[in-house]
């Protein structure tokens, strides 16, 4: 099994045997005379998380409680509720249980906060990874769970849950629209991954409309370099290689080629990726950039070229480690940070472009190196200003939709995002806890330095700053105004997420998709589409 991972090349090995020894003495050491007890597994496990964080982000010990996690990424699934658990004002609460998963069945509800686990307090400040583990388990085991439910009267519940298995869907929605342009949601590399996306697409063919398809890639942060290789498989011909790693170890020397028939080597295809497109993601964005396969639509790719694989430790736990780096067909690495050169702050470096080669794709169209994969086709739909990042990371978009849900049973496939309704969002906040700035406050705070530094400021100055920033202050009503379609769209998303599955709130969530609407438009215009593939003249 072959995970996509980011490192950097260099690494100082120095003298392991002498290394070893002297922190085997240091353990002893305090073992046998530090003036207290300490807990021998704790300090263990702070000293091989410090180790690891010293070479990349990725290189990670799990424990035997742990594995649980490796499982989850490699074969898409585990045993335990189905649910996904967050942290807000230091309490762990539900934020989204799984559709169709025990937890959902029995009733758990989005925004619902967790008391107790078979009558062991969660107390505020409980990490999320002792929650989650707490509730994973066996299947045909139970569980009581007790919880506290906002914004209903009698809030205090119980759950007595019995756990199963738990499949991770990789393709939460596929579907051709009318114009006849499939979609594929793809949100994780795992086991089932390539034959979900087959399966999707082997369907969408069948509908004599289609006349492209989308493979979206956004948010999706990897998982198996195999299924990554299926995947571009489906897309060109058997026997063409996708991927070649090479380490230090020759057994990592590996040529990935595709081995089975092919779906459609011809259909039109744009992939969509974004910042936050990584590892797996690049391979399959890459290989089919680099072979003239697939326009790419959206922002550069993370930018992460190492594969980690994972390895048996002495007490039940594994080690995924790096190593090996991995190249697509036209021969470059896409890793973006290099590890062994940081910054003051121990942060990794980005690799400047000044510094990136020039490769060249099957049909010699200029490649680049070294900081991820660069669309043919620039957008972004990511505007954020302060306003919009404190709705969002202090919940309360989220929170209002648990609002709405705790009054409303059930809405309809119709419903939408009323006047009324926006009015009552803005309603439910309350303008002593959101706390925002304006760039605009920002400017005049500027404004008023230089000018004291430069010389320019008296009392005529000071005044005419004064009624700007009089005339600039923020008005909360008329921001919320101003960002009403960004917030309504939200507002439509979380909602639906409360009534109906992933499949329907991915339907929703392309009702305001700026950058799908490009990919669309980039498939349906077939010169442009064959321009964008072709060298330059």
């Amino acid at each position: 099994m072959a995970v996509c991972v980011a490192m950097s090349a260099g690494n100082t090995r120095g003298d392991a045997s002498r290394n070893i020894k002297i922190f085997n003495n240091i353990f002893r050491e305090l073992q046998a005379g530090y003036v207290d007890t300490f807990d021998i597994d704790a300090v263990t496990r702070t000293a091989i998380d410090a180790m690891l964080a010293q070479i990349d982000p990725y290189t990670e010990y799990f424990s035997p409680e742990e594995l649980d996690e490796l499982t989850t990424l490699s074969e898409g699934s585990y045993s335990g509720i189905g649910s996904y658990i967050g942290q807000q004002n230091g309490r762990v609460y539900f934020s989204e249980p799984v559709w169709g998963s025990p937890s959902r069945l029995a009733g758990i509800r989005h925004g619902d906060v967790i008391l107790s686990i078979d009558g062991v307090a969660v107390d505020s400040g409980t990490p999320t990874d002792v929650v989650s583990r707490k509730l994973r388990g066996p299947k045909g085991t139970m569980v009581s769970i007790k919880v506290r439910r906002p914004w209903v009267e009698d809030s205090i519940l119980t759950f007595d849950i019995r756990r199963d298995d738990i499949k991770v869907n990789p393709v939460p929605y596929y579907g051709v629209d009318s114009a006849g342009v499939g979609y594929i949601k793809l949100t994780t590399f795992n086991n089932n991954s390539a034959e979900a996306v087959g399966r999707a697409l082997t369907e969408m063919k069948a509908n004599p409309a289609l006349r492209g398809v989308i493979l979206d890639l956004r948010d999706n942060g990897g998982g198996l370099l195999e299924s990554a290789v299926e995947i571009v498989g489906h897309f060109v011909p058997k026997g063409t290689e996708v991927v070649r790693t090479r380490g230090a170890d020759p057994t990592n020397q590996k040529i990935y080629r595709t081995t089975r028939k092919p779906i459609d080597t011809k259909i039109p295809v744009v992939v969509m990726i974004n910042e936050n497109s990584a590892s797996s993601s690049e391979v399959v964005a890459g290989a089919l950039q680099d072979l003239d396969r697939a326009v790419i639509v959206g922002m550069r790719s993370y930018g992460k070229g190492l594969v980690q694989n994972a390895r048996p430790i002495v007490g039940g736990g594994m080690l995924k480690v790096t190593v090996a780096r991995y190249y697509i067909p036209s021969g470059r690495l896409i890793q973006a940070y290099t590890y062994s050169h940081r910054r003051d702050d121990n942060s990794p470096m980005r690799i400047p472009d000044s510094l990136t080669r020039v490769w060249h794709t099957a049909a010699g169209r200029e490649v680049r190196d070294g900081g991820g994969i660069t669309p043919e086709v620039l957008v972004s739909d990511t505007t954020m200003n302060s306003l919009l990042y404190s709705l969002h990371t202090d919940n309360w978009i989220n929170d209002y939709a648990n609002h709405f849900r705790a009054h409303h049973d059930s809405i309809s496939l119709q419903w939408q995002v009323t006047d009324s309704l926006f009015n009552d969002f803005k309603a439910f906040i309350d303008p002593e806890r959101l706390k925002y700035d304006m760039r605009v406050e920002y400017g005049i705070k500027f404004l008023r330095q230089a000018a004291e530094v430069e010389g320019y400021m008296n009392d005529s100055v000071s005044a005419q700053l004064d009624l700007l920033a009089g005339i600039l202050r923020h008005n909360l009503d008329h921001d919320l105004e101003f960002n009403r379609a960004h917030i309504t769209k939200w507002l439509d998303i979380y909602i639906n997420q409360r009534y109906f599955d992933d499949s329907r709130v991915e339907e929703v969530s392309l009702r305001y998709d700026l950058e799908a609407d490009t990919a669309r438009a980039v498939l349906l215009d077939t010169p442009r589409y064959t321009r964008l593939l072709s060298p330059a003249k």
